[in-house]
């Protein structure tokens, strides 16, 4: 198969788990015998490509009014008005009929589409090719990629996504195959009616995934530490997170690693000051953090596709503690590797803190189960061959019509 692979970026430009999964997914691909192409954004105009790692990708110039994958916030203005064009950007649709012309792919697979928005599908179906599309966030029905307004999440689609995703649901009904990267995020879609009679997957991310911290056994009276990694934000829980590990007053520390915006770093870091068992971290990279930590929470208000950092908790031997939302209820079992817990009673967080730092035998149990239960989320070759076997039914399929 000849394949092209379209994400809003790509190696070395990482904003999240899409990229490195999406390296991982090529590469693999190539490594089985098949030939591939990518083509990403970049905020300088024009098109040129380069080789990266063995691999040909096509960097595109954005045409819109700035660059999104910054800190800086633009003002609403602006945003709206990049939002309007994100809509159905017919000039990114240049850059992707002249790599059709160059590459004459089988098939194409679309994945992250912000800044490319959903015109590409009509210029890759204008030219017959089938189109794979890779649901990695819910940028197909909210602007934001997130469906969280106002410190909640979304129950329903608000008016102003409404406006900004009308067309969307009819256009994306025309696609070859969809794949969803949790069971979750999938029904997410089919409930808005998106991909009706379009053949439908769930392919789970993968990772290569060593284990840095051994299996350790709890004995009784020990501290626990607790951590957290990733972005510091609202919509990943950290405040929350933060006041329960107060209120439960347990013997321990609570760990803090990753960045965020600088506005949204020093409320958390004045929410915690009164308390000195909390710890900023900074950048720390995972590998050196999980060895530190006893247990790995996990409290997402908003609904995550899948949660790739508790399958990386999991596969270090780490008893997860997670919100019982999104993707994470497909990696998380409760009572077997960790604890759910529920942002609508946010006392379910401190319990279960409070749980495993006194219950030795429940912390030791999920512990032993952790790596176990996410085995098949550290073979990347399951991956690669169950995306292979959707590109190569979609293509069959094609040939027959």
């Amino acid at each position: 198969m000849k394949i092209l692979y379209i994400n809003a970026l790509y190696s070395p430009y990482v904003e999240g788990g899409a990229e490195l999964s999406l390296k991982l997914i090529v590469e693999g691909m190539q490594a089985k015998g098949h030939e591939v192409a990518v083509l990403s954004m970049v905020p300088e105009a024009g098109l040129r490509s380069e080789w990266v790692d063995g691999v040909k990708v096509y960097r595109a110039g954005l045409k819109n009014r700035y660059w999104p994958f910054t800190k800086e916030r633009p003002s609403t203005y602006r945003r709206l008005a990049w939002h309007l064009r994100d809509r159905r950007n017919l000039a990114m649709r240049t850059y992707v009929h002249e790599v059709l012309l160059l590459e004459k792919p089988d098939v194409v697979s679309c994945h992250n589409l912000v800044g490319w928005s959903v015109s590409i599908w009509d210029e890759i179906e204008r030219m017959q090719i089938p189109i794979v599309q890779v649901l990695h966030d819910l940028y197909l029905l909210c602007p934001n990629s997130n469906m969280y307004k106002n410190g909640q999440p979304c129950v329903r689609q608000c008016f102003s996504c409404h406006v900004l995703r009308m067309g969307h649901r009819a256009r994306s009904n025309k696609i070859s195959a969809v794949v969803g990267i949790s069971r979750s995020i999938l029904n997410r879609f089919e409930a808005y009616g998106y991909f009706a009679n379009v053949p439908r997957y769930v392919v789970h991310n993968a990772r290569h995934i060593p284990i840095a911290r051994p299996l350790r056994v709890r004995k009784e009276g020990e501290p626990l530490n607790v951590g957290y990694i990733g972005t510091l934000s609202a919509i990943k829980g950290v405040e929350w997170l933060i006041n329960q590990f107060k209120a439960s007053g347990i013997d321990g520390r609570l760990h803090i690693a990753g960045r965020g915006r600088s506005e949204d770093v020093q409320h958390l870091e004045k929410l915690a000051q009164d308390d000195s068992r909390i710890v900023f971290e900074g950048y720390v990279d995972s590998k050196d953090f999980y060895p530190i930590i006893d247990v790995l929470v996990v409290p997402s208000l908003w609904e995550e596709p899948l949660g790739m950092v508790a399958i990386e908790g999991l596969a270090n031997n780490l008893p997860i503690i997670a919100s019982n939302r999104g993707g994470l209820r497909e990696t998380v079992a409760d009572g077997r590797n960790g604890i759910l817990c529920e942002p609508d009673r946010p006392d379910s967080l401190g319990h279960a803190l409070t749980t495993l730092w006194r219950d030795v035998a429940v912390y030791n149990g999920l512990a032993e189960a952790a790596r176990q239960s996410v085995s098949a989320y550290i073979r990347v070759e399951r991956m690669v061959d169950e995306y292979e076997e959707v590109l190569r039914a979609v293509i069959t399929d094609d040939t027959k019509a």
